[in-house]
């Protein structure tokens, strides 16, 4: 995972451990002391948010205890792998998209970072400037051709 992808991870787990846990133990604690447990629905909604907070808090502490932050030096712009930024042209429909492709926990479509489990992803790993891939999406194939690599750093 890139330097970035690991501090958000540190900073999101921080985050539901000393802020967003202590508010929901409070909350527990108000609801307790109202009385009948059985019946009392803040109690109940309670404990159900502290079980999903953690939860979280437990698979963040997975996801980073098995982490590795990629040394970005070592890696190469000549081919496609984890950290690539690339451009590339639909060769169907003449579009431009640009992608990094980054570890699954650091996906977000939104910012234009792709799983490198995806099917996109997969397809242009160890591929190189000028090839053209074909990628099986759930509307078909769409044919690419990759316009650019460099590193995202």
């Amino acid at each position: 995972m890139s330097q970035e992808g690991y501090d958000k991870l540190v900073a999101e787990l921080h985050e539901l451990e000393y802020v967003q846990y202590p508010k929901v133990k409070e909350a527990l604690i108000e609801a307790r002391e109202k009385g009948d447990l059985s019946e009392n629905f803040e109690y109940h909604a309670a404990r159900r948010e502290q079980s999903k907070l953690i939860g979280r808090i437990r698979f963040k502490q997975r996801v980073l205890e098995h982490a590795r932050v990629i040394d970005t030096s070592r890696l190469s712009s000549d081919t496609v792998g984890l950290l690539s930024n690339v451009d590339l042209t639909n060769m169907n429909t003449g579009s431009v998209f640009n992608y990094t492709i980054v570890s699954p926990h650091e996906s977000d479509l939104s910012n234009k970072k792709i799983s490198i489990k995806s099917p996109i992803a997969q397809a242009l790993i160890g591929k190189k400037t000028g090839d053209i891939v074909e990628v099986k999406v759930p509307a078909g194939v769409v044919k690419w051709r990759i316009d650019n690599i460099r590193l995202s750093v």
